[in-house]
């Protein structure tokens, strides 16, 4: 059986990524080729920092190649890639390489804009970065040159890709590989709110006057490349209203939410509950935040409404020179629904938005300048 650490987030169980999947199987397979056995487990160390000790099934061997595959398992915050094989296949190369692709039921990349480029099979960097990790390791333990091919598949994925976003993003074929950390937290949104309170509540114990929102680990990764150090951000996932509110009520002055654009857009339409199953209207914020700002032709915003993501929307009106207006226009209508929302409770709270994407640092709403102010000093 899998073997996850003991311990359990607001009573859940935490599970495994399909990127921790996809690593275990190639290490596993990689065993098998080397060994001519396969073994039952093997052990993992996500970028979580978390180790692992996942069961390895299905063997299998040919000219040249081993294969294994290792089961999903997403704890109590189960997903449509919950139970599903993740298989490898590695073949040995002579090169000094770790060639990583997709097979069947693994998606491939048709749109710009994305984790991996266009024609790339959609394994996300993290996930390649644990295989590559992982395998070259191996190789070191023993001494032994040369590289591995590996294909990663998942034979349900074509099927459970339809249930995703992945066909919309322009992600064809199959379902992504993903896990920034290697490990899926539950997120049930009771038990996420519980760990919002708490949180707010030693911040202000501490005589916090203001707090740092921010939805996750890429907010908390662009916080500590700015100010040059690790702040006490509260992780809030989807859930930004939520924490707004429970912000107020704790009696801080102020809170500065900081997050990828792809996210706090929709705080431009009013939408505090983030999670793309409430809606997707990201591109149809952009391209209402356009016309205001000067007008879009029915082309540039037919363009920008198959962007499978805000960082390509970007590129598409920055080339034609409307980007920066229509930021103008959407840090304005995000500052005015992060003051409506939170004024209901307090009229003087202060609050504001820091926008970033995969590129850094975009932009900030005018009331958020001495927010960001007071934690760059602190940073001092």
């Amino acid at each position: 059986m899998p073997s996850i650490p003991d311990f359990s987030k607001d009573g859940l169980r935490w599970g495994y990524t399909t990127g921790s999947c996809a690593a275990a199987a190639a290490k596993a397979a990689a065993i098998f080729l080397l060994d001519g056995r396969p073994p039952q487990a093997v052990p993992l160390q996500t970028p979580k920092g978390i180790h692992l000790r996942l069961s390895v099934e299905k063997p299998a061997r040919g000219d040249g190649w081993a294969e294994c595959a290792v089961r999903k398992d997403s704890g109590d915050d189960p997903d449509v890639t919950n139970g599903v094989l993740v298989y490898a296949r590695v073949w040995r190369i002579p090169e000094e390489e770790i060639r990583i692709d997709g097979g069947i039921g693994v998606g491939r990349v048709t749109k710009p804009g994305l984790d991996q480029p266009v024609g790339a099979a959609a394994i996300n960097r993290s996930p390649r970065e644990m295989i590559a990790g992982e395998l070259r390791r191996l190789l070191s333990s023993r001494g032994l040159a040369g590289g591995f091919q590996v294909e990663i598949s998942i034979p349900e994925g074509a099927a459970l890709a339809a249930q995703t976003f992945n066909p919309r993003m322009g992600i064809v074929g199959g379902i992504s590989v993903l896990g920034t950390t290697g490990m899926v937290e539950p997120m049930s949104q009771q038990a996420l709110i519980d760990t919002i309170r708490v949180e707010l509540d030693l911040q202000a114990a501490a005589k916090e006057p203001y707090v740092l929102l921010t939805p996750g680990n890429l907010g908390e990764t662009f916080l500590q490349e700015q100010l040059g150090r690790t702040v006490q951000a509260v992780q809030c996932g989807n859930f930004i209203g939520e924490a707004l509110d429970l912000a107020v009520s704790k009696g801080f002055q102020g809170a500065l939410v900081v997050g990828h654009i792809g996210k706090l857009v929709k705080l431009a339409g009013n939408m505090f509950q983030t999670h793309s199953r409430y809606g997707d209207c990201r591109m149809d914020i952009l391209i209402a935040c356009a016309a205001v700002a000067g007008g879009i032709s029915s082309t540039l915003a037919a363009e920008v409404a198959q962007s499978a993501t805000t960082d390509h929307a970007m590129e598409i009106l920055s080339r034609a020179g409307l980007w920066e207006k229509t930021l103008s226009v959407l840090l304005a209508r995000i500052q005015e629904n992060l003051v409506h929302r939170t004024a209901k409770q307090a009229a003087d709270f202060l609050t504001g938005a820091v926008l970033f994407s995969r590129q850094g640092y975009i932009g900030q709403t005018p009331s958020s300048l001495p927010l960001w102010e007071y934690w760059k000093e602190k940073s001092v």
